[in-house]
């Protein structure tokens, strides 16, 4: 009987550790958030500038992104008083901590981005050779 409790004490700290992984992915799996959290690591940005540096994201895409990110205890959000009042945004030191492997995976990417292409083409050759065409199925 005690070896079944340890078993399930196991399967139980490896679910635990599997929810906070896939927590951790929902927060940081697309791509906007890890292009806004790169671009917090060197110095806090004010909206318009994250707007105008994330090139293709809708406002409200970005702004859903940043609202997330203060939820989730990475970034902060100051408003500045001025006419017309300005929001700046900065890592919390949370977020800094997370600038180490986000900035080991974005150089990671710049090193390997010509192998990963070549290997995308590669398979795509490889596809269109063994895949047949639909007007072969047809006939």
């Amino acid at each position: 009987m005690g070896d079944t409790n340890k078993y399930v004490c196991q399967t139980d700290k490896v679910d635990s550790e599997m929810r906070a992984w896939a927590d951790i992915l929902r927060c940081l799996g697309d791509k906007w958030t890890v292009l806004v959290l790169g671009l917090l690591v060197p110095r806090p940005y004010r909206y318009l500038e994250l707007n105008r540096a994330v090139t293709g994201i809708s406002q409200r895409m970005l702004t859903l992104t940043l609202k997330r990110l203060e939820r989730d205890g990475l970034i902060s959000r100051t408003v500045i008083p001025s006419t017309p009042p300005q929001v700046e945004y900065a890592l919390t030191p949370l977020g800094h901590k997370l600038g180490e492997p986000l900035g080991k995976l974005w150089a990671w990417a710049q090193d390997n981005q010509g192998e990963i292409e070549a290997a995308r083409q590669a398979y795509e050759q490889k596809q269109m050779m063994t895949t047949p065409s639909l007007l072969e199925n047809m006939s």
